[in-house]
């Protein structure tokens, strides 16, 4: 892994689970890691329920663009975190994938999205205390 570890999440429409988790590990991970967001079959924009989530923890998603996964972002990631994307995401040997059973946001109201929401930001906690053990979890 480089000095900054570059993370890659994927999910089908890139619409909500992994923009949850990648404005969760750009906020708390700052400078020192790499985030990447991308789907499988990627939707015209982000899930404005996502949006609101992480509105309410001081985090705005709503300038980003769900795009399309491609096999270079899967090249240039150090650990690729799939969320129910399946077989479409491509496997390079010497990378470290995580799948990440989260349920789909898509369609649910607030209440039903803050609990995904903060699953997000446990494990996202945790992959950060394991990338970057020196520095701490923010």
């Amino acid at each position: 892994m480089s000095e900054k570890p570059t993370v890659l999440f994927v999910c089908v429409h890139n619409a909500g689970r992994s923009q949850m988790a990648a404005g969760y590990l750009r906020a708390l991970g700052g400078d020192d890691v790499e985030v990447l967001s991308a789907g499988s079959a990627p939707k015209e924009s982000i899930n404005p329920v996502a949006v609101e989530a992480m509105a309410e923890e001081g985090i705005d998603i709503s300038d980003n663009t769900p795009k399309v996964l491609t096999v270079e972002a899967v090249r240039e990631s150090d650990v690729v975190i799939t969320m129910g994307c399946g077989d479409a995401c491509p496997i390079f040997p010497g990378k470290r994938y995580e799948d990440w059973e989260l349920d789909d946001p898509a369609g649910q109201g607030i209440e039903s999205v803050r609990p995904i929401r903060d699953e997000i930001r446990s494990r996202i906690e945790a992959l950060l205390a394991e990338l970057l053990p020196a520095r701490g979890v923010a």
